[in-house]
């Protein structure tokens, strides 16, 4: 199990608009599907969340145990001297979905208010990933403070 750096946090919380995360997972016939979110969020040390209210593939394929990829490109980390190579992290986990309850909830009150009127009937879910691995651009574990 990894933690997310907490001087990722902030970054990750304010992508959106400028440098929304990309999340990934495998589609059944093996490709890759790759889309913006910029529901993602910082849950807490070991998990980071994001509210799905697609009607595509991705929400089609979002499940219990789904493996998920979460992609933060923020140039402005690597000329800070945070992250190197363009400013990459790459987090590797598991997903856990929420249709109610605690989770669902507090996912929802963290969502940015952009992506909250996209749903404004609150028809979305809570997804969140339990981080098994974050690395940089070279495959390196992060080991930021």
């Amino acid at each position: 199990m990894a933690t997310i750096p907490k001087v990722l946090h902030e970054h990750i919380n304010t992508a959106f608009p400028a440098n929304v995360c990309l999340v990934a997972t495998v589609l059944p016939n093996g490709f890759a599907q790759i889309t913006p979110r910029g529901s993602t969020m910082v849950y807490d040390d070991e998990h980071l969340a994001l509210w799905e209210r697609g009607k595509g593939s991705t929400n089609a394929n979002l499940a219990n145990k789904t493996k998920v990829t979460v992609f933060l490109r923020k140039p402005q980390l690597r000329e800070a001297g945070v992250l190197p190579k363009g400013g990459i992290a790459r987090f590797y986990g598991t997903a856990e979905i929420h249709k109610s309850g605690a989770a669902y909830e507090e996912v929802w009150r963290r969502l940015v208010q952009p992506e909250k009127e996209r749903d404004p009937d609150k028809k979305g879910f809570a997804v969140l990933i339990k981080v098994e691995r974050a690395e940089d651009l070279d495959g390196q574990p992060l080991a930021l403070k």
